[in-house]
């Protein structure tokens, strides 16, 4: 089903106004969290969820697209929000390959902010991961970089990307790093401490509402 909007992204702007959201990667640990918190923030009118499966979560402010991500061009006007929220991500195992794996943590999330900025949005605020350099010798660390890079240089009137550390939540599938970075939190440095999902989609949601212009990195001791 292809949804048409009309939309102009700097409409209803501010701190006080309301606000028009797109949520990818709802299915996932922090996407989850987000929605939880923008169905509960009263300045937001609508949540559109773009999902290659259906969310479990029915309310009065989501509004729904289940397709896959590489189809996303065929439902341009959706994109037509304030702000996207995109909390994408995979792992190399999941995936099943490193080029598996930056089809989904780069190529999506670019083309997903490519969309929205020619639709009218404002604000893109993406999670990214601690480490992430352009730069790096580390494959995982190196495509976040170089994602990050490639939003910046789209240019939106706000950016927001968030580091997170290991990600501690309940998720459906086992992570051993996650269940061994748990055990040693009390031993590692702030800056690389284990973070909730809930905090990280707390400081997005928070993001939102702050009046400013620019990009703002946000690292994970920060969140």
């Amino acid at each position: 089903m292809t949804f048409t909007f009309e939309f102009n992204g700097h409409e209803e702007i501010g701190a006080n106004k309301i606000v028009k959201i797109l949520l990818l990667g709802a299915t996932g640990l922090v996407g989850n969290e987000c929605l939880q918190l923008l169905l509960a923030e009263k300045r937001i009118s609508e949540i559109r969820v773009y999902s290659r499966s259906p969310i479990s979560q029915t309310d009065n402010k989501i509004t729904s697209v289940v397709a896959p991500f590489d189809e996303m061009k065929n439902h341009s006007s959706f994109f037509a929000v304030n702000s996207v929220i995109c909390a994408l991500g995979t792992t190399i195992k999941q995936a099943g390959s490193q080029d598996a794996f930056r089809v989904v943590d780069y190529e999506y999330p670019l083309t997903a902010a490519q969309i929205a900025k020619q639709n009218g949005a404002y604000h893109y605020l993406l999670v990214s991961a601690l480490g992430a350099n352009a730069h790096s010798t580390v494959f995982y660390n190196r495509v976040k970089g170089e994602l990050e890079n490639a939003i910046l240089d789209i240019s939106f009137e706000r950016t927001t990307i968030i580091r997170p550390s290991l990600l501690l939540g309940t998720r459906k599938e086992f992570r051993l790093g996650e269940k061994i970075g748990q055990f040693f939190t009390p031993f590692i440095p702030k800056k690389y401490k284990p973070v909730q999902a809930s905090s990280v989609a707390q400081a997005l949601v928070k993001e939102l509402f702050l009046e400013r212009s620019g990009a703002h990195i946000i690292e994970s001791c920060d969140i």
